[in-house]
């Protein structure tokens, strides 16, 4: 069975990414690879062996374009309305705590978060289907 191992993102800044991340998931840098005209950035937290690659190409000045398929990433949190404080102090803008409810059931409760690049990212909280 294939097990999923890490997602890549294109990204302008690394310093900026790596510490936004770091701030919003505790993601680490696990390992860097520098090659010729870019660089690949592993991040993971401790808890997971899942990893974020950032794809930094050198010398580019423009940010990236997110088409018209990219949807978001998503996490899962114990606490959401914990972590959305916690990212709130932390300056990093996060939207309102929404929630779906089905069938008169809480189905989810989450918020998203935009990274330095423009990527959107879904913060759930541990429930139902999303462990």
């Amino acid at each position: 069975m294939a097990k999923p191992i890490h997602s890549m993102i294109r990204v302008l800044d690394e310093a900026r990414s790596v510490d936004f991340y770091a701030r919003a998931f505790g993601m680490r840098i696990a390992d860097r690879y520098p090659f010729d005209g870019f660089t690949l950035v592993y991040l993971k937290s401790e808890e997971d062996d899942y990893e974020l690659e950032l794809t930094i190409n050198h010398g580019r000045a423009e940010p990236y374009t997110h088409g018209t398929g990219y949807g978001h990433i998503a996490v899962v949190v114990p606490d959401v309305r914990a972590e959305h404080a916690r990212f709130a102090a932390e300056g990093l803008n996060p939207e309102p705590v929404k929630e779906f409810h089905r069938d008169g059931a809480l189905m989810a409760r989450f918020f998203f978060v935009t990274d330095p690049d423009g990527y959107r990212i879904e913060v759930l909280e541990r429930h139902g289907r999303y462990r």
